[in-house]
């Protein structure tokens, strides 16, 4: 099998030198960026499966390498991981919203950075699910076609709002999404409605779930997530 190739895009070089060394020996090629300029045209020879990007980078900032990679066609679905040492609710929300898959706040250990590749990268293999696909977690069923969601073999009857934001967080099992992004993808990016309005809706939704409510997560300032391991 094709060793699975990371790319590391960070300019102090401990920091790179570690993380290079903890994915090497977890069977990982690894290619290491020291700015954002060196780290687009490596990707550009070689896409890779995976991108560890630090925000605060010389010249081009990981924002901006995070938007130009996902405004490519041919590496829009590159997964990326932020890293950073802002740990400021604002920052992690600005980067998920400008496509990152998710982020690690300095310092971190490399045990935990090595799980979230991981697992992102178990995500991105299983995100293609069919907009038609039956859904299940756990006693809840999802059924697109029919517009239907059984919990323990009975069906509950949702609002269209609140459908939407269980589908969209239910495909996507272990992402977080910050509250503009849930309303841009149930409602389009025009449509008028404040995180107070999807709070309100994520309440009445958990409670229909009973007990599997819980299994939608708040990450605090940011938004909400399905647990992956539901």
């Amino acid at each position: 099998m094709k060793k699975k190739l990371v790319h590391v895009i960070e300019d102090e070089e401990d920091i790179s030198k570690l993380i290079e060394y903890n994915l090497l020996s977890q069977g990982f090629n690894v290619v290491c960026s020291e700015n954002g300029d060196v780290a687009l045209k490596s990707i550009k020879e070689e896409k890779g499966d995976l991108v560890l990007l630090d925000i605060m980078l010389p010249g081009i900032d990981g924002y901006r390498v995070c938007e130009i990679i996902k405004s490519n066609d041919s590496t829009r679905d590159l997964p990326i991981i932020m890293l950073t040492a802002k740990s400021q609710e604002e920052e992690i929300v600005k980067g998920l919203e400008m496509g990152a898959d998710d982020y690690i706040t300095k310092p971190f250990s490399q045990k935990v950075l090595i799980a979230r590749v991981q697992n992102v990268l178990r995500r991105s293999a299983n995100q293609l699910i069919s907009e038609d696909e039956i859904i299940e977690i756990g006693e809840i069923v999802i059924e697109p076609k029919k517009h239907k969601v059984l919990l323990a073999g009975e069906e509950i009857m949702l609002t269209p709002s609140e459908y939407d934001i269980l589908f969209l967080l239910a495909k996507r099992r272990g992402w977080v999404f910050t509250r503009s992004q849930i309303v841009d993808s149930i409602r389009g990016a025009h449509y008028e409605v404040t995180d107070r309005t999807i709070d309100f809706q994520m309440v009445g939704l958990r409670k229909k779930l009973q007990k599997m409510g819980k299994e939608i997560q708040t990450i605090r300032g940011i938004g909400y997530r399905f647990r992956e391991d539901s």
